[in-house]
């Protein structure tokens, strides 16, 4: 993700990483062919080895199988070929279709251990015998949306991956989850993985023309009813790549403890210029229909000339989730005007 929660201050101090990792000697549901990464070991008939981003060696007697993944982390682990029989986090919108996060898992077909921050079932996961749950690290030791006060019981039902979501690039998280998803056995020579990755590096390179061409200043932002966070593109993974590839963003100059974004009142929404808006369209935050009573957000020149567009903040780390996030950039600049 790259921006602030509503519902939470920000990604900072959420949950110790700490615990021993208990193997689980269960059965399987999840998977893929025979790969592996380099630095991992696996496969039906051995030992299965993953050392993941706290630098802490997740094992377990054999390949998981039943696997339980954050939302997000499981909708790119099923991108590279990887299914999970579990997930927490925002998976079904009110109408029960699936959430921008879950990207394309069939949500009626997973169990769901909590929707919302804070929800996690924790003997609905007991049953579901995990063999190894993974998720997303936005603050080093912080486990992303496993609550802080069952976490010692979780972690003690499987082994556990935690893989970096910021202060690197967004091609680094890729890179890792595509490394997980090979210990797991997927198959990253299979054509849906490789035409995807090939998809990705021709969007990166159309962004990083457009975006030398065009010059427009770039805000990434969140809503809240009370605040308006102005977002980092020094520390969110997918602000810190477009950077990288010549997109001119607003830097925040005061920011919150953690790094990720400033918060503004909506009396100083106006404190940075910018000829066009990237709006969180995570389902915690407000959306421009919800911001149009606030003066302050009207008054924004890049939302009275109607440059506002949706920023799924919370990347899908896989090339086949993250290139339509380039190419949505894309189009966005290739549409705005110089306002100032």
């Amino acid at each position: 993700m790259s921006t602030p929660r509503t519902t939470v201050l920000s990604r900072r101090g959420l949950l110790a990483a700490g615990g021993a990792l208990g193997i689980g000697a269960f059965l399987t549901a999840c998977g893929g062919g025979s790969a592996k990464s380099s630095q991992d070991s696996g496969g039906s008939g051995g030992p299965w080895t993953f050392k993941d981003d706290r630098g802490t060696t997740a094992k377990a007697g054999r390949t998981p199988k039943r696997i339980v993944a954050f939302t997000g982390t499981a909708a790119a682990l099923h991108d590279f070929g990887v299914e999970c029989v579990g997930v927490f986090g925002p998976t079904k919108l009110k109408d029960g279709k699936p959430d921008p996060q879950a990207g394309d898992i069939d949500v009626d077909k997973v169990t769901i251990l909590g929707n919302t921050w804070g929800e996690f079932a924790v003997e609905k996961y007991a049953a579901l015998d995990p063999e190894l749950i993974v998720t997303n690290m936005f603050d080093p030791g912080a486990l992303w949306y496993v609550p802080d006060e069952s976490k010692d019981k979780i972690l003690r039902l499987a082994p556990s991956v935690a893989l970096t979501s910021a202060r690197v690039p967004l091609t680094e998280p890729i890179k890792r989850h595509a490394e997980l998803a090979a210990s797991l056995g997927a198959d990253l020579k299979a054509k849906k993985v490789t035409e995807a990755k090939a998809r990705f590096e021709k969007a990166a390179e159309t962004l990083r023309r457009t975006a030398k061409s065009r010059r427009i200043k770039v805000m990434a932002a969140s809503g809240s009813a009370d605040l308006f966070y102005v977002s980092n593109p020094a520390v969110n993974a997918d602000l810190m790549y477009f950077r990288e590839l010549g997109v001119d963003f607003v830097v925040p100059q005061k920011l919150d403890k953690g790094g990720y974004f400033e918060s503004l009142s909506w009396e100083n929404a106006n404190k940075y210029e910018a000829d066009l808006i990237i709006l969180d369209s995570r389902t915690s935050s407000l959306q421009p229909k919800d911001l149009a009573a606030k003066p302050t957000w009207a008054k924004l020149p890049a939302v009275e000339a109607g440059q506002v567009s949706p920023w799924l903040s919370e990347p899908r780390f896989s090339w086949a989730g993250s290139a339509p996030l380039l190419d949505n950039l894309t189009a966005a600049l290739e549409k705005a005007k110089k306002l100032r």
